[in-house]
């Protein structure tokens, strides 16, 4: 049985990873050909790099993840704080449950829905077009920020809860007691993103 499983596996890696592997083997060829591999040339990455407009995508797709990853990482890191200090437990669990509605959902299913409700609402508004980089990064964001919660909130429920009274009692603001009490116990959480 476990070598049944180990082949099965392997040959799951194989499908899953062989077109990336000729891609990149292919990258290299010669000539256009995706089946004949006519020899070792760096001529298609030269093109790739004096194309201005893939340049300018591949610019773009970086600012948008960095831009996407430390703005969710804020925010999620306030929602898991938020989450964290609700009492009502039914309102709890119904957060929870919201927050784990994009991880759950097909990101296919995710990305159209917001697609549709950014034009109707650029519709409803009467904006000529309503899709743009400010868009992608809502979109983006809303991906990101359920893992945010999921990896920050089982640190704060570790974390010991007397750590930011003990700061407050010593002077510190709430505000002041997060940033050097509370943030330094979840930062790998934080990290982890």
């Amino acid at each position: 049985m476990k070598r049944a499983s180990k082949i099965y596996t392997a040959l799951m890696m194989i499908f899953l990873f062989a077109p990336i592997a000729i891609l990149l083997v292919f990258s290299f060829n010669e000539a256009k050909s995706l089946s004949v591999f006519s020899g070792f040339s760096l001529k298609w990455y030269r093109e790739l790099f004096r194309d201005s407009e893939t340049l300018k995508a591949v610019r773009n797709t970086l600012i948008l993840a960095v831009a996407a990853a430390l703005i969710s990482t804020v925010m999620g890191t306030a929602a898991a704080v938020g989450i964290n200090k609700l009492r009502n437990r039914f309102l709890r669990t119904a957060l929870d449950s919201v927050t784990n509605i994009p991880m759950i959902n097909p990101d296919i299913i995710t990305g159209i829905s917001l697609m549709l409700m950014f034009v109707f609402v650029g519709r409803f508004f009467g904006a000529s077009t309503s899709l743009n980089f400010g868009t992608m990064l809502i979109a983006h964001i809303t991906f990101c920020l359920p893992y945010v919660i999921l990896q920050v909130l089982p640190k704060l429920q570790q974390m010991d809860k007397a750590l930011p009274e003990a700061a407050m009692d010593l002077g510190c603001t709430p505000l002041r007691a997060f940033f050097r009490a509370e943030l330094p116990e979840i930062m790998p959480g934080v990290i982890t993103l």
